[in-house]
């Protein structure tokens, strides 16, 4: 592997994110040597390239390793099913070849009989009812089969066994049946479980919680405890037991396309969709003179993209364009078949089309990290600050409190080699200090970081941003003075008189000079990148700090979310843990939480 190979996989390594997904190992030609899946993308791609003892097969592989494409997923078993599909599309010559579609065990529910009867499947579906699946593996589906039994007493016993029963058997006698076979359930509250269960598995948990909560809170002013808590439990084992399959579910072909911009750099990602399989996804980087909207962008994109090309009849878009009429009449004319461009939508395309914005947001922030980009905005910065030498760190203060109470600063470091340097960070919990005063704030954290890299000899950075004004700059500039420090230039990042980002204000010290970089300068790009930086890392700081203060519930702190509020999501989610594993989109389901909000309770709990 060449130095510049490995550079170039290395700044790959450095943004991977370390949630689920799956991984796509390329050559020089951009084949696809390998597919895997992982639980934490991070950690199993990197383990390829550490050392220590591989295997003959692995090391080849590693040896013709080129580039390295990924797509996040919301789930490691979602991970599963699309590694599959990718294999039996590709068949990646380090692969060993998966089991085909056919295998995948699925959950069976007979509709069409009196008392239909749920249970295990493989195979094809002859049966008349529904297939729920395609679940992971047989253990994930006995393992639901088995919860399911205990809060939805439906038969899953095979049918030769149910005809011929003169009296119960044993399941009854647990709990896990109602007897239908012997006549002591009626047909009418039979099929009051039978529709509890269809509804479960088709992803309509909410509304089945929703009763059991009511019928838990009946029980409960009754005092009855016991039932209540059964009621309580049931609800927890739906939870646990929901296995929501968002790769595989609604049919069609459909072509999921998401474009996002951030600063001067924008991207698209398609997601294929066949017979409701998602069969990879593409990573498009546009070229688009600076200030052109991403809307614009997104619709050249789509002309330039699919006019002369095979096209799926349904276009999912996550923008809103002008002229999408036009589009849709012009790709018609060209199919011979009506094509749909969509970017109002529903249910499962609506899953798709969030899971294709997350990848896009990865995939531009991992653009924005790399070498040549930051190479790039460094060397740019550098020519703004008429700096004789190369910047190879930046360090960027930034305060955070509320209203005064447990104030935090964070320092967060830059280099030219991958952008955030994360083991540099820092955050200091300022005490001693009146609340509300960030000038004093700065002040603390600048000497208490300084003092420490001259006591223990730490590097020290080129430039020290601070995220302020005139005050927080006066501050530092005395600091630094009195610490004797030398060769160090102190900029701060101001918003300009409307507040817009692109319109930022540099205050910069020895010599003294204001500058007002242009929106597009990779410059400023680079500047207000460690800004949010140091702004995210303060805040996730604070909030710690302040949630270990406090024995009131974190959900007080969420603008918007009311005592009825906060008691509708404890009682959904069955307290702050199940609350915090949950989506956006279970979130949203909670009557109250619209998906506006539901986005800020994620992201309060997740930041």
């Amino acid at each position: 592997m060449t130095n510049a190979v490995k550079k170039r996989i290395d700044g790959i390594l450095k943004t991977l994110p370390n949630g689920p997904g799956v991984y796509r190992m390329l050559d020089a030609d951009g084949g696809i040597l390998y597919v895997g899946k992982a639980r934490s993308l991070k950690r199993r791609v990197t383990s390829y390239f550490r050392g220590g003892a591989h295997n003959a097969k692995t090391q080849a592989l590693v040896g013709q390793i080129r580039d390295i494409a990924i797509t996040v997923t919301h789930t490691e078993a979602e991970a599963l099913i699309l590694e599959n599909t990718l294999i039996k599309s590709h068949q990646p010559r380090y692969n060993v070849l998966l089991r085909d579609d056919k295998s995948y065990p699925y959950i069976y529910l007979s509709t069409e009989q009196t008392f239909p009867r749920l249970t295990f499947h493989r195979g094809q579906a002859r049966g008349k009812g529904r297939y729920f699946g395609p679940f992971p593996s047989a253990t994930a589906v006995r393992d639901t089969l088995n919860h399911l039994q205990r809060v939805f007493p439906v038969r899953q016993c095979r049918d030769s066994f149910f005809r011929h029963r003169t009296r119960p058997c044993l399941q009854y006698q647990i709990g896990r049946c109602t007897g239908p076979c012997v006549g002591l359930v009626s047909e009418s509250d039979y099929a009051k479980d039978v529709r509890h269960v269809e509804m479960f598995l088709s992803g309509q948990s909410t509304e089945v919680i929703d009763e059991l909560i009511e019928q838990m809170e009946a029980a409960s002013l009754a005092l009855n405890f016991e039932h209540a808590a059964q009621l309580r439990d049931r609800i927890s084992s739906l939870r646990r037991i929901q296995e929501r399959q968002y790769v595989a579910g609604a049919k069609g072909d459909v072509d999921v396309i998401a474009c996002r911009q951030r600063e001067h750099v924008t991207c698209v990602q398609i997601f294929i969709i066949r017979d409701g399989r998602n069969l990879g996804n593409r990573t498009y980087f546009p070229k688009a003179p600076v200030g052109t909207p991403v809307e614009e962008v997104l619709s050249q994109f789509l002309a330039r993209h699919y006019l002369g090309q095979e096209k799926p009849p349904e276009l999912i878009i996550n923008q809103t364009l002008d002229d999408t009429e036009l589009l849709e009449e012009a790709l018609s004319q060209e199919a011979g078949r009506r094509v749909h461009i969509r970017s109002k939508v529903r249910g499962e395309r609506l899953r798709w089309l969030g899971m294709a914005e997350r990848n896009v947001e990865h995939a531009l922030s991992a653009r924005m990290a790399t070498d040549a980009v930051m190479e790039e905005r460094f060397e740019a910065l550098r020519g703004l600050l008429e700096m004789e030498r190369p910047i190879n760190r930046i360090e960027c203060f930034d305060i955070s409190h509320t209203q005064g109470e447990a104030t935090v600063a964070s320092c967060v470091v830059f280099g030219p080699n991958g952008g955030a340097i994360k083991d540099d960070y820092r955050r200091f919990n300022i005490e001693g200090v009146a609340g509300g005063d960030d000038y004093a704030a700065m002040e603390q954290a600048i000497r208490r970081r300084y003092t420490r890299v001259l006591n223990e000899s730490g590097e020290l950075p080129d430039i020290v941003l601070i995220d302020g004004g005139k005050g927080q700059l006066s501050r530092a500039e005395a600091v630094i003075a009195e610490l004797g420090l030398e060769g160090l230039r102190l900029v701060s990042i101001a918003k300009g008189p409307r507040r817009r980002a692109g319109e930022e204000v540099l205050l910069v010290s020895d010599p003294p000079a204001t500058l007002h970089p242009p929106a597009e300068s990779p410059a400023l790009h680079l500047l207000q990148q460690a800004r949010d930086e140091a702004h995210r890392f303060a805040i996730t700081g604070h909030r710690q700090r302040r949630g270990k203060s406090r024995s009131r519930s974190v959900l007080e702190d969420i603008p918007g979310i009311g005592a009825r509020r906060r008691q509708a999501l404890i009682k959904q989610f069955g307290g702050l843990k199940g609350l915090k594993r949950a989506g956006v989109e279970d979130l949203a389901r909670v009557p109250g939480i619209s998906k506006a909000l539901a986005e800020q309770i994620y992201s309060h709990l997740t930041g």
